[in-house]
């Protein structure tokens, strides 16, 4: 997904919240939550509270971080000194869920993307990317925040194929006995 360069203020905003999405998974009320001192970009992480006011450290992708640093340079210039939402509206306060579900379907319309695209919609690819690269459901649990492991599974689309190749090359009884 390509914002252009020439970007406005609430572009670059749009587009750090975009990569973010993408790259973390996170929930759009955790994404919503987040205050600038839980960004963390020499560990490239963030801390999120979760479902349940859990909190967790969830990694954050290159491009995320760079989309975000730009950002955090031009937020100054919207936030008062005492505002600690890491994303902001225009009279510099945190940003809704709701204004946050609006710039998410207005980008996918401006890019060409038919159809009802919200922030959850980039939770899922995450979730569905890192499965399918690593094949690692626990991890992807894990970033997630998920309390149970068939959260994930169910969430994910998993396909028994993928599941019985898993355990096929992974599980000792899976393998063939010699003759």
């Amino acid at each position: 997904m390509e914002i252009e360069s020439s970007e406005d203020i609430f572009s670059t905003r749009d587009k750090a919240i975009l990569e973010l999405f993408y790259s973390s998974g996170l929930r759009l009320a955790e994404l919503v939550g987040l205050d600038v001192d839980g960004l963390d970009v020499a560990d490239a992480t963030v801390k999120v509270t979760g479902k349940g006011s859990k909190t967790r450290i969830v990694p954050v992708g290159t491009r995320a971080l760079e989309a975000l640093s730009t950002w955090i340079q031009q937020r100054a210039s919207l936030a008062s000194p005492d505002e600690p939402a890491l994303f902001l509206n225009k009279n510099g306060q945190r940003l809704s869920a709701r204004a946050v579900q609006y710039r998410v379907k207005h980008w996918a319309l401006t890019l060409g993307i038919n159809g009802n695209v919200h922030p959850h919609v980039l939770r899922h690819s995450f979730a569905s990317h890192v499965l399918q690269s690593s094949g690692d459901l626990r991890a992807v649990q894990e970033m997630l925040g998920h309390a149970s492991i068939s959260t994930t599974q169910v969430y994910t689309h998993l396909d028994f194929q993928h599941l019985a190749k898993v355990y096929d090359t992974a599980h000792p009884r899976a393998k063939k006995i010699p003759k």
